[in-house]
């Protein structure tokens, strides 16, 4: 019996030619953290925004500031019931989940009192000390860079709000380790300890909300 020769691809009573689809690139896409709602894009790897650092105010029932919490765990709060949202982000930002939406909140107060230590002094930080001189440079009124002791350590100064003042880098650099009676200098301000709950609070907190201001009472000289 001869051997049967193979038809060809195409021709009459052949097989059907093969038709090879090339894959489409896929659009970029677009995911929503489960709750901070930071939307991140596959195709760049970047987030918009980024909301990493972002703080909510925390108030008690009585409106006192407490802290200042990351978002992720204000959402928690508020979704949990332990909390409610005082101030919503003034663009009018929301959160989406399957069931609820929720206003990404700037100022959020509890539900329950909570009793906080009584603490005389305020913590001595760098955030703290610039809030209290308002970034400005306590020997020439510029913008404050840097944090200097008035009696320089070296000379026996102590590490104190009463001791410490914002400055600008050149007014650091010209003063040194000297004495303001060896250059002929006067403080802008008279430094003092800061005092009052809120203190505490702008104590850590590097940037400060608009919205919180009516909270935190009037900032020190």
């Amino acid at each position: 019996m001869p051997d049967r020769q193979p038809t060809p691809i195409g021709a009459p009573g052949g097989p059907a030619p093969r038709t090879v689809s090339r894959p489409q690139p896929r659009p970029p896409t677009r995911t929503v953290g489960p709750v901070a709602g930071v939307v991140a894009d596959r195709a760049t790897g970047g987030t918009v925004p980024a909301w990493g650092r972002r703080r909510v105010l925390l108030l008690n029932t009585t409106f006192e500031p407490l802290t200042a919490l990351p978002l992720r765990r204000a959402i928690v709060l508020v979704v949990c019931g332990k909390a409610e949202v005082v101030h919503g982000d003034p663009a009018g930002l929301t959160l989406h989940s399957a069931s609820r939406t929720i206003l990404v909140p700037s100022v959020i107060r509890l539900s329950n009192y909570v009793r906080v230590p009584y603490r005389a002094r305020v913590p001595l930080t760098r955030a703290g000390l610039m809030h209290r001189d308002r970034y400005r440079c306590a020997y020439c009124g510029g913008r404050a860079e840097t944090i200097d002791h008035v009696v320089p350590r070296s000379r026996g100064g102590a590490h104190s709000w009463e001791n410490c003042v914002a400055s600008c880098a050149r007014c650091n650099h010209r003063k040194a380790d000297k004495l303001l009676v060896e250059l002929g200098w006067r403080l802008r301000i008279t430094p003092t300890a800061p005092r009052g709950p809120h203190w505490r609070l702008l104590a850590g907190v590097t940037d400060t909300d608009p919205l919180w201001l009516p909270y935190l009472g009037e900032p020190a000289a």
